[in-house]
């Protein structure tokens, strides 16, 4: 099969993309790269990102996949502590993080796409600091890597998790078998075809991202690299390169149905043959008008950076349980636990813990071995997600235990006032967090972005929630952001939202 890679004006044969793989893999393996070792990466969505992470295969390297949003102090915490021996970063992202780079890791420079460029409106971008490596040389005078392929490791990934500092989540060799079931699952779940057409949307520093782009190296005939997610865009890139498979996040599809009527209805999008979403919440209207539009070729996926992906859910499951995140995969074990860590029967909330059987490599918190043991019981693994089970063994997330807000001793899930709030017309996005209050221990925020051209309006965002939610949920305080601190990924990060409240209040 013939494979080929757009990105902007760049047509790639994919033959091309992997003898530049070859030859980066090479280029590391000279560096002191050996499998086990690990190449942290720091780019945004471009060709060089896939070039880096078949490299990194080809030498059973970990990927430390680096979020560009992070401020120096947490990439320069995850460089320290991954250990790992080359960074590849893009030239405009360097000096915001040079000074915490270790002095023990190479760096090899990127330079920036013009594409990306125009598409985060960056201005100029300075040169590459002495000592550093220019990738495309530098890879391009390495003689291609001839030896035996072993195992890939995927990618170590950091999260916060409920506690402390990001940890490392690292995997381990594994067993030939339960390469062969993650491969396995990957495509299931996302349901690939050889010869399917899909475009890379999400950001490549998460695992969705990352794995659904390994199935499209591996059987998609051609693969469109998107430097950054617009709506309209995505339409039309759908249209203009009749692309069969996309992997989505709900905020992508909330922007996609915010588009006007007449934008939507403009183009054809009778090319798609499979759509997932996964990676945060989903709000139930949202889904229900994706539907509306796309019809019953939405799917939802849902996982953890531990447990790799947990459960699929289908269109016609999803309709029949409303808020479903659907039922286990095969080969995987879902439990609800309490406080005290017993089972609890279907309908009532708790813990989430999962076994992911052979699904997934086993995994350990890198030099936090404690860690990894703290979030274990009789085999099964928690993020800190909470949600219950339904009588069909369907699985709903109600959220994430360290974003629960208690107020006045009741227990409140932001998730779903957000879910509430983003369907109001004039909301472009939002987050729910807690802060502290005198009388009632903690106090609701909505941070509101209005959409262009909205008034403020306090009381018609309450009014919208009153009639929908019980008043105990309704946020007391309502705080209007110019924008929300999300990465390409739809991530909050709820940190930065609390202590920008903090600085905002007299």
């Amino acid at each position: 099969m013939t494979q080929t890679i757009l990105f902007g004006t760049h047509n790639i044969d994919g033959t091309a993309l992997r003898d530049r793989a070859a030859r980066a893999a090479s280029g590391l393996a000279a560096l002191g790269v050996t499998a086990g070792e690990r190449i942290a990466v720091m780019l945004r969505n471009e060709p060089a990102y896939l070039e880096v992470i078949l490299a990194a295969d080809r030498l059973g390297a970990p990927l430390v996949a680096i979020n560009w949003h992070f401020r120096a102090e947490e990439a320069g915490h995850v460089l320290q502590d991954s250990g790992a021996r080359v960074l590849v970063v893009h030239a405009d992202l360097l000096p915001h993080i040079e000074p915490l780079v270790p002095p023990q890791v190479a760096v090899i420079v990127v330079p920036t796409p013009p594409e990306i460029a125009a598409a985060y409106g960056l201005g100029a971008i300075p040169a590459a600091p002495e000592g550093t490596l220019d990738w495309p040389a530098w890879r391009d005078a390495q003689p291609p890597w001839t030896a035996p392929t072993p195992p890939s490791l995927g990618m170590m990934l950091y999260t916060s998790g409920t506690t402390g500092r990001a940890k490392g989540v690292r995997r381990l060799p594994g067993t030939p078998e339960q390469h062969d079931a993650a491969r396995r699952i990957r495509t299931l779940a996302g349901g690939a075809r050889p010869g399917m057409r899909t475009a890379v949307v999400g950001p490549l520093y998460h695992a969705g991202p990352a794995s659904n782009a390994r199935v499209a190296l591996a059987q998609a005939e051609l693969i469109l690299v998107l430097p950054r997610f617009d709506a309209e865009e995505l339409l039309h890139s759908l249209q203009a390169h009749r692309l069969t498979h996309l992997a989505l996040v709900p905020i992508m599809l909330v922007r996609l149905l915010k588009l006007p009527e007449a934008v939507r209805a403009r183009y054809d999008l009778s090319s798609l043959e499979g759509v997932t979403h996964g990676g945060s919440a989903c709000a139930p209207e949202v889904k229900r008008a994706m539907l509306d539009w796309w019809g019953p070729i939405l799917s939802e996926t849902y996982g953890s950076t531990e447990m790799s992906l947990i459960t699929s859910c289908s269109a016609a499951d999803w309709l029949r349980f409303p808020g479903t995140v659907g039922r286990a995969l095969p080969g995987t074990s879902i439990r609800i636990l309490d406080e005290e860590g017993r089972i609890l029967p279907p309908g009532e909330t708790g813990e989430i813990f999962v076994d992911s059987g052979p699904n997934a490599l086993p995994f350990t918190y890198h030099n936090m071995p404690e860690e990894r043991a703290r979030v274990e019981r009789d085999g099964h693994v928690t993020n800190g997600d909470v949600g219950h089970l339904n009588a069909e063994g369907f699985l709903f997330v109600t959220d994430r235990k360290r974003d629960m807000v208690i107020s006045g001793g009741v227990n409140i899930y932001p998730a779903e006032i957000e879910a509430a709030l983003i369907t109001h017309p004039d909301v472009l996005d939002c987050a729910i967090f807690g802060v502290p209050d005198a009388e009632y221990g903690e106090a609701l925020v909505a941070a509101v972005q209005l959409r262009s051209g909205a008034a403020p309006m306090d009381a018609a965002i309450r009014g919208h929630l009153q009639a929908r939610l019980a008043g105990y949920k309704v946020p007391r305080r309502i705080w209007l952001v110019p924008d929300m601190p999300r990465d390409s990924m739809g991530k909050i990060f709820k940190r930065r939202l609390r202590e920008a409240y903090g600085a905002d209040r007299p």
